[in-house]
């Protein structure tokens, strides 16, 4: 089940928009950040921390949730929600980009992909059908098509054209065989088409084409985020998202710093999705108004100030929400962060983990209220003044 209501478009181009997307598990407003949890968890954060900080909706890895704890353990659960307890929506990703990220490990066929467990070794096969097989025994709301991921290059070999299309073309095979198992299954959530070509617009333009053709619920923009050049990342968010249903949600996926998220609703994505607010995380980096900070560096060491002064997430205003440039003063200072981090304390990575997902989320909900007072360029112009001044 899915619903997706445009309620308004904003930008120059009348391209960004506001929208709900009703879900199986409840409704999801647009434009939206999803926090990354592979393993049935968003890295270092309790359930009660992502919803105090306002996720709407949180990812799940269809094949490392197959690998552990396996299908007859999730069988048993009924699914991902009871398992993780979550109660709003989960989207699971279809295993591909983990399978292309495998290497020399997998080999792919027109039927699917042999490869080698990276748990214990064992000989596996996944395929567009058992990833639908997987994903029904998951209960995710939104479920994505197993697809191939065009590399930018491979060891200095940059992808050509050609190769481009036999890889856009093999997912476009997968994705007819996964919307026919989905339908088997009797699947009641949404499964979501991928858009592939790699580099080349053209490309992009027929993949578009043929997955709208399908009339799948929702689109995603795949195989950006593999390792090419900003500009051509931005390029293809300029291509390609504009030209899919108005009428359906669509999702850049894997996407990234919070310029991209910008600039992506700017040109009408709908959901985002991306690892680096956590992975930054745990590495001492984090997001602020300002722009960013590495508590490693020894400046913050005697610093009272919290990582944002205008943030109200735990790790920066505390218990009282209040933030510190209101006078608030609950929050915990650079200089502890830095000193947790020094000392290799969990509770570090924790309270910059819920900082970063914070300030994404925060983000998101400044867009949609931005777009729901009619003033999105505004928004825009100031977020862009405000990161490029500094902490």
């Amino acid at each position: 089940m899915l619903q997706f209501d445009l309620l308004s478009t904003h930008g120059a181009e009348g391209k960004a928009r506001r929208g709900n997307l009703t879900l199986n598990h409840g409704v999801v407003q647009t434009p939206i950040f999803m926090p990354v949890g592979t393993y049935g968890t968003v890295k270092g954060v309790m359930p009660r921390s992502l919803h105090e900080m306002g996720a709407q909706i949180i990812l799940g890895n269809t094949f490392h949730l197959w690998m552990r704890p396996g299908l007859d353990i999730m069988a048993q659960f009924g699914g991902l929600h009871q398992f993780e307890k979550w109660d709003k929506p989960i989207l699971t990703d279809s295993g591909g980009f983990q399978v292309w990220s495998l290497g020399e490990m997998r080999k792919i066929s027109e039927e699917g992909v042999r490869f080698s467990s990276p748990v214990n070794g064992d000989k596996l096969f996944l395929t567009p059908e058992i990833s639908m097989q997987i994903q029904t025994v998951l209960n995710s709301d939104i479920v994505m098509q197993f697809d191939e991921c065009t590399p930018y290059e491979t060891k200095g070999h940059l992808t050509t054209e050609s190769e481009a299309r036999a890889s856009m073309e093999l997912s476009l095979r997968w994705a007819k065989r996964c919307q026919a198992e989905f339908q088997r299954l009797e699947n009641p959530n949404a499964l979501f088409g991928i858009v592939q070509g790699g580099m080349f617009e053209n490309l992009r333009q027929e993949s578009l084409e043929q997955l709208v053709e399908m009339d799948f619920p929702g689109y995603a923009v795949g195989g950006v985020s593999v390792g090419e050049p900003k500009e051509d990342m931005q390029r293809l968010t300029a291509f390609t998202p504009h030209r899919l249903p108005t009428h359906k949600p669509r999702y850049l996926m894997g996407v990234g710093t919070p310029e991209d998220l910008v600039y992506g609703v700017q040109h009408g994505v709908d959901m985002f999705d991306c690892v680096m607010p956590t992975r930054n995380a745990r590495n001492a980096h984090v997001f602020t108004r300002y722009g960013d900070l590495k508590l490693r560096n020894a400046r913050h060491k005697t610093d009272h100030r919290p990582i944002d002064e205008t943030c109200t997430c735990y790790a920066c205003a505390g218990a009282s929400g209040i933030p510190y440039a209101a006078g608030g003063r609950d929050g915990f200072s650079r200089a502890y962060l830095h000193h947790l981090e020094k000392c290799g304390e969990m509770l570090g990575p924790m309270l910059t983990t819920i900082h970063n997902l914070h300030y994404y989320l925060n983000l998101m909900q400044e867009i949609r209220d931005a777009m729901d007072a009619n003033r999105f360029d505004a928004f825009v112009q100031q977020f862009h003044t405000d990161r490029a001044r500094g902490v």
